[in-house]
């Protein structure tokens, strides 16, 4: 199945909104072996929309689209599709329904305008909106899918989930070969050299697709084959799986989607285990992370943001006399942050950050980017030295994702030597 992604609006265009919902969208279909062969952006222009629908419709066999479903004058979607097919609005009691229950529960009174997106293309399956007031539209004609949802992210995303990817999926039970995909989630390694120590890809994928897929904080190894039956997929996969594995499985934390926050947390609390955090450059984004996790008060103590000197003598006991030899930014520091944090919380480890995040701050000998990530249990206490780059932002997320590496790696007895 070939798919084109189309997101409709002129914030889009202008760069006023940042189009994540072709890359949801792209990853989602990835997941379920649809293949996307391009997307684009339009803006509320009626024409430009029809001419979209028309070429695209055409070359592929799924066309899915977002925006423009709103109430307001420049949403015109859902009239451009009912003009595409043929086709009339008729009323779903269904999503009038919706619509209603959505505005009592804010305490609000129903508009005509909002009782007006309750029309739907007669030829048209309902995609059920339960967090918004825009109804998702799915026609199926020429043997083809034609998909439009509200260009709001979350309501996009619920309508993915709840009803467009389990029908797709369906849908694919007909096709004759079986496409299956995993991902496998790594960090601490760039990509070059990810692709260095998996030696000869060729022979390493016999014939499956492999996609290196890097970000900030890690690479993703998309790994996709395509065989006669599901037995030989999964098999196929699971052998690709395990060669790369016992090539890079070191730098490996998870697949398919899953955060090191999720896998270091899981991790801690199967073994019965709590942690607290001093942060200082970071200034509680680690902490941040660690609690974006449901359920994470089972493992996660507390989390100090120890920014000034000041603070990391008072509350975390740092010794003035190691700030004034060694620097606030020093593995002396670090080692003592993460000391004093397991002491004053009573956990099984103390973990601590105190860096330079940029565009200023540097000095000679300390660059900016570097950072000194603190570990302490009952048995070590450590620190560990990395070099990022000068974007302060990025420099948070990479500090934070090698803390929870260094966590995720001593737990597990990984060292951090190649």
């Amino acid at each position: 199945m070939v798919a084109h992604i189309i997101t409709i609006g002129d914030e889009i265009l202008n760069g006023q909104t940042l189009n994540t919902n072709a890359a949801f969208i792209g990853d989602q279909l990835a997941n379920i072996q649809v293949q996307v062969n391009k997307t684009s952006v339009i803006g509320d222009d009626h024409d430009d929309i029809m001419s979209e629908f028309k070429n695209c419709w055409a070359k592929n066999d799924l066309l899915i689209v977002t925006g423009g479903l709103g109430p307001t004058h420049d949403d015109i979607t859902r009239n451009c599709i009912v003009k595409f097919f043929k086709t009339e609005l008729i009323q779903s009691d269904d999503v009038l329904d919706d619509i209603r229950q959505i505005f009592q529960k804010r305490g609000r009174d129903v508009r005509k305008i909002n009782e007006a997106q309750a029309l739907v293309p007669k030829i048209s399956k309902v995609i059920r909106n339960h967090v918004g007031t825009a109804p998702g539209i799915w026609i199926e004609k020429e043997n083809k899918i034609f998909i439009a949802m509200p260009g709001v992210p979350y309501e996009m995303h619920a309508m993915m989930h709840s009803f467009v990817i389990p029908n797709l999926i369906d849908k694919l039970k007909d096709l004759p070969n079986v496409q299956k995909s995993v991902t496998l989630e790594s960090t601490g390694i760039p990509e070059s050299f990810l692709f260095e120590k998996l030696g000869d890809i060729s022979e390493l994928l016999d014939g499956a697709k492999m996609a290196f897929l890097p970000s900030q904080i890690g690479v993703r190894l998309r790994i996709t084959v395509n065989e006669k039956t599901e037995e030989d997929a999964s098999n196929k996969l699971s052998e690709i799986e395990q060669k790369i594995r016992s090539k890079a499985g070191r730098y490996i934390f998870g697949r398919d989607g899953e955060k090191l926050e999720e896998v270091v947390g899981r991790i801690l609390h199967e073994r019965g285990l709590k942690i607290a955090v001093a942060e200082s450059c970071t200034g509680g984004y680690l902490s941040n992370l660690f609690t974006n996790i449901s359920g994470s008060s089972n493992y996660f103590e507390r989390g100090v943001v120890a920014y000034g000197n000041a603070s990391k003598v008072e509350i975390l006991k740092v010794d003035e006399d190691t700030i004034s030899e060694y620097g606030t930014v020093s593995l002396e520091v670090a080692k003592q942050m993460a000391e004093g944090i397991k002491s004053i919380s009573g956990t099984d480890i103390g973990l601590s950050i105190t860096g330079i995040m940029g565009p200023t701050g540097a000095t000679e000998g300390k660059p900016l980017g570097l950072v000194y990530i603190g570990l302490c249990d009952e048995e070590v206490c450590t620190a560990k030295k990395f070099t990022f780059g000068e974007d302060r932002i990025l420099n948070k997320q990479r500090t934070a994702q090698a803390a929870l590496e260094i966590v995720r790696r001593h737990l597990l007895g990984i060292s951090f030597d190649d």
